[in-house]
């Protein structure tokens, strides 16, 4: 139950912020490699982007990408978010009854290496789908799919099983270090916004606050790792299902910081935050109020 109450809580997240996870991931791969030819810029900022892909687009072209997206959520979020729920009731994130910082941040980075292992095929998918558009304001490699299933076919097809995991490499410490970080400041800020007694006990105020202060930290962390991620995964591949830009998690890491610098690391920050930070505040709130409610229930 703790797998499914995670997974239902991040589905629930994932169809407010789905629009903002296709804005995140065209800025995200804007200006990709310049050397290479491929610098396109169309969109300035996150509400100019937002805008443009509804007007060219459509308003469906903002909601790109969603079924994967909602696949990845419940399986890779129903493991990250059970996996920590399981680690926290059997008592290991606490020292002497308060959170540990270090014993909760351990846990948050295993629990997330566990859900991105399982859900990178889907993520790989849903990064493809959401980066297609019109060629008027397309930017990154174009893959042609006509949805999951055909694209989860196709990438089998011509790849094998492995090439399903191809960009899992950036997805681990992408989601571990992501996962570290909310996890443990979200439990961490409950822990002390029920010290201070600012809301009344049991208030899903506590788990809102919480979830909005996590949501800053997850943000600063996880950017480039976002960033470095969203670009192995749609980078386009040989015959033998090689990346033709980058080889790997470093050599992508490496190119974006000498061809970008700092701020191609952070590409899209304020679409990132917008999508991250609802995302956070929403899948935490809800996982948490769902399972006081399970706990009722039981």
């Amino acid at each position: 139950m703790d797998f499914v109450l995670g997974g239902v809580a991040a589905c629930g997240a994932c169809l407010f912020t789905n629009p903002l996870e296709v804005v995140k991931t065209r800025m995200q791969l804007q200006g990709e490699l310049k050397s290479r030819g491929t610098y396109q810029v169309y969109y300035r900022n996150v509400f100019h982007a937002f805008y443009t892909i509804g007007k060219v687009d459509g308003l469906a072209g903002l909601q790109k990408g969603l079924v994967p997206g909602l696949f990845y959520q419940f399986f890779m979020n129903g493991v990250r978010l059970g996996s920590y729920a399981i680690i926290e009731s059997a008592d290991y994130i606490h020292t002497n009854g308060r959170v540990s910082a270090v014993k909760s941040t351990i846990a948050g980075a295993a629990a997330g290496v566990v859900g991105a292992v399982m859900g990178s095929p889907v993520y790989l998918v849903k990064t493809h789908l959401q980066s297609q558009s019109t060629s008027s304001i397309a930017v990154g490699h174009q893959y042609k799919h006509q949805g999951m299933i055909h694209a989860l076919r196709i990438i089998y097809r011509q790849h094998g099983i492995l090439g399903l995991w191809r960009g899992s490499s950036a997805a681990v410490p992408r989601v571990s270090v992501g996962s570290a970080t909310q996890l443990s400041t979200f439990s961490s800020s409950k822990e002390l916004i029920i010290d201070l007694q600012v809301f009344p006990q049991g208030s899903w105020l506590v788990a809102l606050s919480a979830g909005m202060m996590s949501s800053l930290v997850v943000v600063l962390a996880m950017t480039p790792f976002d960033v470095v991620s969203t670009r192995l995964y749609n980078q386009p591949v040989n015959h033998l299902g090689k990346g033709q830009l980058y080889n790997g998690f470093t050599d992508c890491f490496s190119k974006t910081l000498k061809n970008e610098g700092l701020t191609g690391l952070y590409k899209g920050l304020g679409a990132s935050y917008f999508r991250l930070g609802p995302h956070t505040i929403l899948s935490l709130f809800f996982w948490d109020e769902l399972r006081k409610l399970h706990q009722k229930l039981r």
